[in-house]
């Protein structure tokens, strides 16, 4: 889940929908200036799909020991500070899965999803925050991933570079989706920085212009300003004080959608 606060509760975004936000970014990627990276089917499922194992938890949501929608924050945009919220097993398997019916589909997109899981666990992540009992089964798991990704990568004759080029397009698709969806507020840079078409790296700018517009300098997409609609769910505060009353609540609120609006800077 993704959520941002308003103030009677919470506004919720599942995963998957999440996901289909950032594959939305990246199928209107491309211009003049910037391409897509190829081969680009394999890196569109691996944007539209990154989260699909979260389908059911997401479903059955759960809270935090403080009684908050355990869920992807405006706070952890950027770095993966705060494991002591998340049921660190449970995210693993989520992900573990969430690769393996990715790479069922294709081989090279679940490459890209496994190094999209491995960057949120490592250089994303802030070892301090995962449990002590939790830091075996990450490191194994972070060990088993690599791993997989060297042999796959092998058998299917992948190209490395091509690789590095999709994984960086996947992850900045997946920050953006996670700026407004979390509803982040300040100006900040993209994930990784992107070649142009003269092979220059530029890094992207993400500015909020209003809470449901931001701004993107230099410009990657198609002609502007672009829309885009995401379905949310609302629950109020009140709603958290117990894990039974917040699963009902969730279940019983109506799917809403909220327009977000790119423009270039």
């Amino acid at each position: 889940m993704i959520r941002a606060e308003t103030d009677g509760g919470w506004l919720l975004v599942t995963h998957p929908d999440h996901a289909r936000l950032a594959g939305q970014f990246a199928d209107a990627w491309g211009n003049a200036r910037f391409a897509r990276p190829e081969p680009y089917d394999a890196v569109r499922q691996a944007v539209f799909h990154h989260d699909d194992g979260w389908l059911l938890r997401d479903a059955v949501p759960t809270l935090t020991r403080d009684g908050r929608p355990e869920a992807f924050t405006r706070a952890l945009v950027g770095a993966y500070s705060a494991f002591e919220e998340i049921d660190l097993p449970a995210y693993l398997r989520v992900r573990g899965e969430a690769t393996a019916a990715v790479a069922d589909v294709d081989a090279y997109a679940g490459i890209l999803v496994s190094m999209h899981t491995v960057n949120l666990l490592t250089e994303q992540a802030n070892p301090a925050s995962i449990r002590p009992e939790h830091r075996p089964a990450h490191a194994d798991f972070v060990v088993a991933q690599r791993a997989w990704q060297e042999a796959t990568a092998a058998r299917i004759g992948a190209n490395r570079a091509a690789l590095q080029r999709g994984f960086e397009f996947l992850q900045a698709c997946d920050n953006l989706s996670l700026i407004v969806c979390s509803g982040y507020d300040q100006a900040r840079d993209l994930r990784h920085t992107h070649a142009d078409c003269d092979g220059q790296r530029c890094t992207l700018r993400c500015s909020p212009v209003s809470e449901t517009t931001w701004q993107i300098a230099p410009w990657p997409f198609t002609a502007g300003p672009l829309s885009f609609e995401v379905p949310f769910r609302q629950v109020a505060h009140t709603d958290c004080l117990d894990l039974t009353r917040y699963r009902a609540a969730f279940a019983a609120a109506p799917v809403q959608t909220r327009r977000i609006t790119l423009v270039a800077g």
